[in-house]
């Protein structure tokens, strides 16, 4: 194997590395919110619970099929982040709940 095709290999691999980590976060992000109570999305001020799924089921879809940095793949790793980030965290604290152990 010349150089280029062990960097090809490198850069495929790495690739999809990156789209599993980003559909395994978005898979569990969107578990994450189907199981959460339809008031608490409100509550914080954001989206309902409904347009939350539907989102992140519409990511991770986008993921899984497009990969992680394809143009449709950006937009669902920029959906699932956003949720992680934002939106997840405040519907967690309104809740009483933390993902590390129990809230004090």
């Amino acid at each position: 194997m010349d150089f280029f095709s062990v960097m090809a290999y490198g850069q495929g691999l790495i690739l999809l590395i990156l789209t599993v980590a980003a559909g395994v976060a978005s898979a569990v992000a969107l578990v994450h919110a189907a199981i959460q109570r339809s008031d608490a999305f409100p509550a914080v001020d954001r989206q309902s619970k409904v347009i939350w799924v539907s989102i992140l089921a519409g990511a991770t879809l986008f993921i899984w099929v497009f990969g992680a940095v394809g143009f449709l793949g950006i937009i669902g790793v920029v959906a699932m982040l956003v949720y992680l980030v934002d939106v997840r965290p405040r519907v967690d604290a309104i809740q009483g709940k933390s993902w590390f152990g129990k809230k004090a």
